[in-house]
């Protein structure tokens, strides 16, 4: 049995499909429960049992899986705008972000890329959040709990632009932030050697500020990207773009500290 397909157990979080509509996320608990406005459900049966078995609720008949990242980026609850997944999975890459990583974010809004930064370090790794506005952190932190990520976020109220990381030996920075440049040199002294800092920024103007900082305080390997998205429409002997894609949704810039 793989590590996915172990059972479930009280606290888990329940992603509830059936096919062509949106998931439900359930925390698991026994005995009946009220389920947002669809009504009340009662999970227990499942628990021991292995995850992809059937619910039949209010008639409809559902599997329980394990939700995935798409499923809880779906589901979030928005406040603030949110980092798209496209620009998501390319800071991973670009903060090199990884399972048992160490990770300070600053600027939380909905908690988008803090899920996504949450489900790649795993259970082993820790995800340090801050915002400077309270109420950012709490649509974030409750998305964060509904997901079942909440033992690996810590949320903290603290302006870093002012009074900068109160966290050392960070493996990676991801700020989206209007100023990231005037964080950088605070981000430095927090990473550990080989670590690195990620930006998204909205405008040109931002880029070009951002990346003269990096290079400026000292980070190497200072580049920048745009991620562009074009779906397909796929049929046969007919396959061709979409007439709309997901254009420009922000610039994204990197460093790394070597010395």
């Amino acid at each position: 049995m793989g590590p996915l397909a172990d059972v479930w157990k009280e606290g888990d979080t329940v992603a509830l499909r059936r096919r062509g509509v949106p998931p439900i996320l359930v925390r698991l608990a026994a005995g009946p429960q009220k389920v947002g406005d669809y009504g009340v459900l009662d999970l227990s049966p499942q628990i021991g049992q292995a995850p992809g078995g059937t619910v039949v609720w209010l008639d409809v008949a559902y599997r329980a899986l394990r939700p995935s990242l798409a499923d809880l980026l779906a589901t979030i609850r928005r406040g603030a705008q949110i980092v798209t997944p496209k620009d998501a999975v390319e800071l991973l890459y670009l903060a090199g972000v990884g399972p048992g990583a160490r990770v300070a974010e600053a600027g939380a809004g909905s908690g988008a890329l803090t899920l996504v930064l949450a489900h790649a370090v795993g259970p082993t790794g820790r995800i340090f959040t801050y915002d400077r506005r309270s109420d950012f952190l709490e649509t974030a932190q409750a998305n964060v709990r509904r997901a079942g990520f909440a033992d690996r976020v810590s949320f903290r109220t603290r302006d870093v632009v002012r009074d900068g990381f109160d966290e050392a030996e960070l493996t990676s920075v991801v700020l989206d932030l209007p100023e990231p440049w005037a964080v950088l040199r605070s981000a430095l002294g927090s990473l550990v050697t080989g670590g690195y800092a990620a930006t998204f920024s909205p405008t040109y103007n931002q880029l070009e500020r951002t990346v003269r900082e990096f290079r400026s305080v000292g980070f190497d390997e200072v580049r920048a990207v745009e991620v562009l998205e074009r779906a397909l429409h796929v049929g046969e002997g007919g396959t061709r773009p979409e007439f709309e894609m997901l254009g420009h949704t922000g610039f994204l810039a990197t460093g790394r500290k070597i010395d």
